[in-house]
Order: C-alpha cells, then sequence, then structure tokens
C-alpha cells in the first residue's frame, strides 16, 4: 500500500534516508595513490588550476608519512604512479623528485588534527579573486551549506608557507573546522577522506563564485542557521561523498584522463 510515509515527520524522514543511503550507495573502488590521482585531475577540470601552485596530499599507512605530488607538475599531469611518500620533514621516501617545500604547514596541520586524512590547498580563481577583498566566505546558498559554519577565515597574509611559523598558524587558524579561507591566498580543505576533501573543495570554489556575482547584483541575505546545519549535516555523509566523488571520478575519465590511474 502506497502513501505509507505521508504521516511521518521530517525527523524520521531524514533517519530513514539516512539509513537507506548507508546500506545503499556505495563508492567506487580506488587505491589511496590512484584517488589521490583522481583528485588531482577532478580538481584541474573544476577551475583549481593555478600552473604549479597548490598542494594535495594523504596520510599513508605509516604514521608521520603522506603522498604528494612532485613539485613541477600540474594538477593535470598527477599519476597514481608519479606520487611521492614524504615523511614530515619532506624527505622522499618513495618516488622521484622533490615535494613542494610549501608542503611544511601540511605536516603542521597533520600533527595538530588526527581526524584529517587529506588536506588539498589551492588557489582556484574565484576564491582567489574573493581573498583579495579580506571578506569571509559567505554560506548562502543550499548547495553551498556543506561549509556552513565549517570555514574559519585568516585575514592576514603570512607570505609564502615554507616556514615552521606558517605552519603553526595555519594549524592553528583552522581550528577543528574542515576549511579555511586565507585572504590574498586561497583555500584550503582538510577532512577525514580523500572524498570529502575533493568534494569540499570543489564546494568551496563555487560558494566564491557564486558570492563574487551576488555581490556584484547587491548584499546577500543570510540563510536560516538551523536550516543550514540541517542541510549541512544532510549533505556530509560518508557515503554521499563516497558516491560524490565516484561521479566526478567517472566524469574525469571520461575526459581523457584515465593515465591518471596508472
Amino acid at each position: 500500500m502506497s502513501g505509507k510515509t505521508f504521516d511521518l515527520d521530517k525527523n524520521e524522514l531524514v533517519r530513514q534516508s539516512f539509513n537507506q543511503m548507508d546500506a545503499v550507495l556505495q563508492g567506487a573502488h580506488y587505491t589511496l595513490a590512484q584517488k589521490l590521482a583522481l583528485t588531482c585531475r577532478i580538481l584541474f577540470d573544476n577551475g583549481h588550476d593555478s600552473g604549479l601552485a597548490g598542494q594535495i596530499t594523504a596520510r599513508a599507512e605509516k604514521p608521520g608519512t603522506y603522498l604528494t605530488q612532485r613539485l613541477g607538475l600540474g594538477f593535470d599531469e598527477i599519476r597514481a604512479s608519479n606520487l611521492l611518500l614524504v615523511n614530515e620533514d619532506l624527505e622522499v621516501l618513495e618516488g622521484e623528485g622533490m615535494a613542494n617545500p610549501a608542503n611544511r604547514f601540511h605536516s603542521w596541520l597533520y600533527r595538530a588534527r588526527p581526524d584529517v586524512q587529506c588536506i588539498i590547498h589551492t588557489h582556484a580563481v574565484h576564491t582567489a579573486a574573493l581573498s583579495m577583498l579580506e571578506i569571509p566566505l559567505e554560506i548562502s546558498h543550499m548547495d553551498n551549506c556543506v561549509l556552513y559554519d565549517d570555514v574559519a577565515f585568516l585575514p592576514e597574509w603570512p607570505g609564502v608557507p615554507v616556514g615552521n611559523e606558517e605552519g603553526e598558524l595555519i594549524a592553528r587558524a583552522i581550528g577543528s573546522k574542515r576549511a579555511l579561507f586565507l585572504a590574498h591566498h586561497g583555500l584550503l580543505v582538510a577532512c577525514g577522506s580523500i572524498e570529502e576533501s575533493c568534494l569540499l573543495a570543489i564546494a568551496f570554489e563555487r560558494a566564491a563564485r557564486m558570492q563574487l556575482i551576488a555581490l556584484s547584483a547587491g548584499a546577500i541575505k543570510p540563510v536560516k542557521a538551523e536550516l543550514a546545519r540541517e542541510a549541512h549535516d544532510w549533505i556530509l555523509r560518508a557515503q554521499r561523498s563516497a558516491v560524490g566523488f565516484a561521479y566526478y571520478a567517472r566524469r574525469c575519465l571520461r575526459n581523457n584522463n584515465g593515465d591518471c590511474l596508472e
């Protein structure tokens, strides 16, 4: 008999939806290195290209080590096979070449946040443009609520982040949040999975673009906090992140990026 859910309240429907997501939704099966390489290509295809600027890292199996891209390669050139395994001092343990010296702040953030498994830092163009205004990212649309109350703001640019001072500053500025907006610089996302970090980086750049468009038309109106938090928790589910990443991976691979899995 149909119509048996019509008398249920919203909380119960949300609970049932979460249970169904956890039971039914499945992500794609890739190795850690393949996920990281796919993330580089996905972000390149979604406006995060700025030459050799930016870093993407993921914790490796051995404590105090992580995977990252080789300095000198753009996001569109990253493959699972040319990633580097480095330690906290950025010494290369596996692979050829060197890591970006700016990765030093990643080491500080991994130490400060045991929950973080993947860090993304890019100079995506709309985020970078908005950062020049020295104003925080405003979350005022349903699609962007995955970032609601989850983006810290660093209003002063500390310069090139190759020193330990920058590592301490950035780790302190982000606190317990998933993202950080750096004035005159770009975005940083630090999450519990590669999939979640990738999706939030995409959401961040889209939110920055929407903010710039909205500001050109008038004052941005806020959304209700309770509704924004509800949307935040609705979007930010592990299984939802898994299938969202799988979608972007399929799209990326259709776009002649199959070599990234090598």
